[in-house]
């Protein structure tokens, strides 16, 4: 039931000492506002951290090759490891049933590229169909590369945006020609990336066209394959990493490669480097809630402080109410209401400050590890609940000294 001589009397307690009152507020209010921002940023971290991943599939597994370290076999350090058709067939047939996307790579690089009046260097890549997937390529128009493209050898092309935009000018670029080193590629499609700019200067074409007209034969330069992910996270990186070490092994065993030589077959694995980066940014989340909690039990223990200095102050007066016929439990009522209310009141400013900087700092961040820094409806109501609680329980051990004051006691106080 709403009291209201027992509200009267607690603002004009409050107004009775204002400084008082404020320095307390502002604990609480700070300790909340603090605990928001440092969750605001840390949830903008792992949206940042997420965003970069995001560029190319996260269950990912990268191969490529590089010059012997190690002297193995009879064969001398210094060679480089060619990977060919079949180093990729063998790798895809061993592992079939554990992988979705596969796809090797024949790749040009600061290839030129020329339609009508403008010309352009550009990564050229020979892959895949499935290579859109394993890229997160999204097509704006037309199509990617189809398995009839890569077994007929076709002159087709898949470009950027950032190629379409410098190249075209506006211009609708399917079914146009364009020249790469002066041959001639039809455009069937146009792709937009996660990764921008630098991952929209390419231009896909079918793998096997790029070793013909480039004159490869049946050498490739990278392969890349997604895991099938498990239910459980840690088993999917136990299952990729295990699975990564698989073809790192393989590739020794076909190329006759040292098993320690770390720089001839190189195998990047993308989930088990998420892992790394979530556990850290859990790990940077903790701390910023201890940080946060720590702030916020400060201030609370500075309003139960300040609640014990009240009590001392109108211990006569409490004498004087139990005299009178007051019962322990609206002693309690009293204290423990100004507790809440001034913690309440301190910690919903605090929470609507820290929302609002949020709000009006977040867009304005430019960082590639730092995007939409914010805290979600759920996280606002905890630490509102939080607040409440400890608000409670700061002004009940006051709460319950008041109540067993002894009126004659209380009386004798000056």
């Amino acid at each position: 039931m709403f009291d209201l001589e027992r509200w009267q009397e607690i603002f004009e307690t409050l107004s009775k000492n204002k400084l008082r009152t404020f320095l307390t507020g502002l604990s609480v209010a700070s300790g909340i506002f603090i605990l928001v921002v440092l969750l605001g940023f840390s949830k903008g971290i792992e949206n940042g951290v997420r965003s970069q991943f995001e560029q190319d599939a996260t269950n990912r597994i990268s191969v490529w090759t590089g010059v012997t370290t190690k002297g193995y076999k009879g064969l001398n350090p210094g060679r480089y490891i060619q990977m060919k058709n079949s180093s990729f067939e063998a790798v895809e047939n061993k592992y079939d049933d554990y992988l979705d996307y596969r796809t090797k790579d024949y790749n040009i690089w600061g290839g030129n590229v020329t339609y009508n009046n403008e010309t352009g260097n550009y990564r050229v890549r020979g892959t895949l169909p499935d290579n859109q997937f394993i890229e997160n390529a999204d097509i704006g128009s037309g199509r990617f590369v189809s398995q009839l493209d890569v077994e007929e050898r076709k002159k087709v092309a898949v470009i950027g945006n950032k190629m379409k935009v410098d190249l075209f000018k506006g211009e609708d670029p399917i079914d146009k020609n364009i020249q790469i080193f002066g041959m001639n590629f039809k455009v069937i499609g146009v792709y937009f990336d996660p990764g921008g700019d630098r991952e929209e200067s390419q231009v896909y074409i079918p793998v096997s066209t790029a070793q013909q007209v480039f004159n490869a034969g049946e050498n490739i330069r990278n392969m890349a394959f997604t895991v099938k992910m498990a239910d459980n996270f840690d088993d999917a990186v136990a299952m990729s990493t295990a699975i990564s070490e698989g073809i790192e092994q393989q590739l020794k065993e076909i190329h006759t490669v040292a098993p320690d030589d770390m720089s001839a077959v190189r195998v990047n694995n993308t989930l088990e480097e998420a892992q790394k980066i979530y556990s850290l940014i859990a790990t940077i989340q903790a701390v910023f809630w201890f940080v946060g909690i720590g702030t916020i039990i400060a201030g609370i223990v500075g309003v139960g402080n300040i609640m014990l200095i009240i009590v001392k102050e109108r211990t006569k007066e409490i004498g004087i109410r139990k005299a009178l016929g007051a019962y322990p439990t609206s002693i309690v009522g009293m204290i423990l209401q100004e507790a809440v209310f001034v913690t309440m009141f301190a910690g919903l400013f605090g929470l609507i400050f820290g929302l609002g900087l949020l709000e009006l700092v977040g867009p304005n961040i430019e960082n590639d590890f730092i995007k939409y820094p914010q805290v979600n409806f759920n996280i606002a109501i905890t630490t509102v609940f939080i607040l409440v609680l400890a608000g409670t329980f700061a002004g009940f051990i006051p709460a319950y000294r008041a109540a067993k004051i002894k009126p004659i006691i209380a009386l004798r106080d000056e």
